[in-house]
């Protein structure tokens, strides 16, 4: 039982990293979708406004809320991390 319980464990340690990187794909694509659609703004546009503001942080990525339509940056600056809310429509920062 032990043996089985282990390997069952292991798999889900083993699914954990790659249910992650498709929730990001899945993410990606849904922003790809929006912009091309003209919904949001591209993270490529959003990044160029906001990360010249954000000098002596080091720019960790984003991430995208397709429910909230907002981009999330992420940064760090003396080991704590800045989470930046951006509005994907609009382009303006949220918080």
């Amino acid at each position: 039982m032990r043996l089985i319980t282990s390997l069952f464990a292991f798999g889900l340690i083993a699914f954990a990293p790659i249910a992650e990187a498709q929730q990001r794909a899945d993410e990606q694509g849904l922003a790809r979708r929006e912009m091309r659609a003209g919904n949001v703004r591209s993270l490529r546009e959003i990044e160029e406004r906001v990360l010249p503001s954000m000098s002596g942080m080091q720019y960790l990525g984003p991430e995208y809320d397709p429910i909230a339509m907002a981009y999330r940056l992420k940064f760090i600056r003396d080991g704590r991390v800045v989470f930046i809310d951006i509005d994907a429509r609009t382009g303006q920062i949220r918080r």
